[in-house]
């Protein structure tokens, strides 16, 4: 008898252990764990992340007009250079022989002038020597002297040396034409002569150089780039790729730092002169070329640098923050179950806000440092989630935070955010609820559960 007593006493005990088993697990299920993260109070900057390009205020790319083979380079990389300085040769041989041919022809034109006017001045001696002929002849016919067809010849030779004049100064014109066309062939063999001789268009830096000495160049298309030279590198600018949806807030004169791999320690500071209306499309996304001034002093950089760029647009000062984190979490509950516990919260209505007011974000004082809700609800917002039919186009700037309360259960708290600097964001602005400096925020939950097979969780994390 004892042993049958002990043995159901062992039995009640094995069931009772089950069944303590089951309750831990249900309890499990109905209290799932969360992830936190404590709101703070401090400063946020809102900045413009961009990459660009070092580049000079102005350069330049020296080329040649003629063709040739250089001959003498006088400048290599690197080089200071002042304007009008020569920097590289091209033989000269073909170009002055060119050029002695053209004054050869000059000086054959005008010789051909000087001819033309002797004969001239001879075709005018004629004239006036028919003409007295012609005269004479008139008298005696008159007197029956000369018979009328000797009358007639002596016209027909003075109107000859009439058109003889009016030739040879047609002549003339033509050859002083000549003179004109053929000192122009001497000017451009000078000029092509002179281009043999590549100067320096701008003071400046050699940054490049692209030929070598017994090299060909050949500028029949185009001008073959010898050079490049940089006005001044102790003033630089950087060409920054900035996204289209960032433009928006980038001004003038904004101040401006950016990093180098050269110097992967240290900061630059520079200064936004413009952003380019010309758009660059790469694979449907579109950007912006923001010019930035600074500094180059002890040149240490230089054209071509790879620049990391951040530009400050926004800032905020001991204002109340809240991770982002909390910002994407969504509870994995039904639509109904969201919806009473808005309800009870006082979300379920939805009055357009009136402006922002800053003025208690900003005082640490009011209520030792807690956002003082504000009597009024936000419309529109992304209402979907739960089930609510939004009264206006849903707000950007809207969002609901999850708090866990003392008793583990979450309170729907709504906010307008603020600027943000991608990690944490600023509550701008509080409708509902009370939020306050170490507040505890959800940012995702762990759910075990007995349908998901012994040792399994679901995870809700953001």
């Amino acid at each position: 008898m004892k042993l049958l007593r002990r043995q159901w006493l062992i039995g009640i005990l094995a069931v009772l252990a089950v069944a303590a088993v089951a309750a831990s697990q249900l309890k499990g299920i109905n209290s799932p764990q969360y992830f936190t993260a404590k709101t703070d109070r401090g400063d946020i900057r809102q900045m413009v992340e961009a990459t660009g390009t070092i580049n000079a205020v102005t350069t330049v790319q020296v080329g040649s007009q003629v063709s040739g083979t250089i001959s003498r380079l006088y400048v290599d990389f690197n080089s200071r250079v002042k304007r009008g300085q020569v920097i590289a040769q091209i033989d000269p041989a073909l170009f002055e022989g060119s050029l002695l041919q053209a004054k050869a022809d000059l000086a054959n034109a005008r010789a051909n002038v000087a001819t033309t006017k002797a004969n001239l001045q001879k075709a005018l001696a004629t004239q006036i020597q028919t003409a007295a002929d012609y005269e004479r002849a008139k008298g005696l016919t008159a007197q029956g002297v000369m018979s009328p067809q000797q009358l007639d010849l002596a016209k027909a030779n003075s109107d000859s040396a009439v058109a003889a004049v009016a030739a040879t100064d047609a002549q003339v014109s033509q050859a002083e034409a000549q003179v004109q066309q053929r000192e122009a062939a001497v000017t451009v063999a000078q000029t092509n002569l002179d281009y043999t001789t590549i100067r320096a268009p701008i003071d400046g830096t050699v940054i490049a150089r692209n030929v070598d000495v017994g090299q060909t160049v050949a500028a029949s298309l185009q001008a073959p780039t010898l050079f490049t030279i940089a006005q001044d590198l102790t003033k630089m600018q950087v060409y920054a790729s900035t996204d289209e949806s960032d433009v928006g807030a980038i001004r003038a004169n904004q101040q401006v730092t950016f990093k180098v791999d050269a110097y992967p320690k240290e900061n630059f500071s520079g200064r936004v002169s413009q952003v380019r209306m010309n758009a660059t499309t790469v694979q449907n996304v579109v950007t912006y070329n923001t010019i930035i001034d600074f500094e180059n002093p002890e040149m240490r950089l230089f054209p071509g640098m790879t620049a990391y760029v951040t530009i400050p647009v926004a800032s905020a000062a001991d204002v109340l923050r809240v991770p982002n984190s909390a910002l994407r979490y969504k509870p994995d509950m039904k639509a109904e179950e969201i919806r009473a516990l808005y309800k009870k919260f006082g979300l379920d209505d939805a009055i357009p806000p009136p402006p922002v007011n800053r003025a208690a974000l900003s005082n640490p004082e009011s209520g030792g440092g807690t956002v003082k809700q504000v009597n009024h609800r936000v419309a529109g917002e992304q209402s979907d989630a739960v089930g609510l039919a939004p009264t206006s186009a849903p707000r950007l700037d809207v969002a609901v935070l999850w708090k866990l309360r003392p008793d583990k259960t979450l309170e729907p708290i709504r906010i307008r955010s603020g600027i943000t600097d991608h990690t944490v964001t600023e509550v701008a602005e509080l409708f509902n609820g009370s939020l306050k400096n170490d507040d505890e925020l959800v940012t995702g939950a762990v759910l075990t559960g007995p349908k998901m097979g012994p040792g399994t969780t679901a995870t809700n994390r953001h």
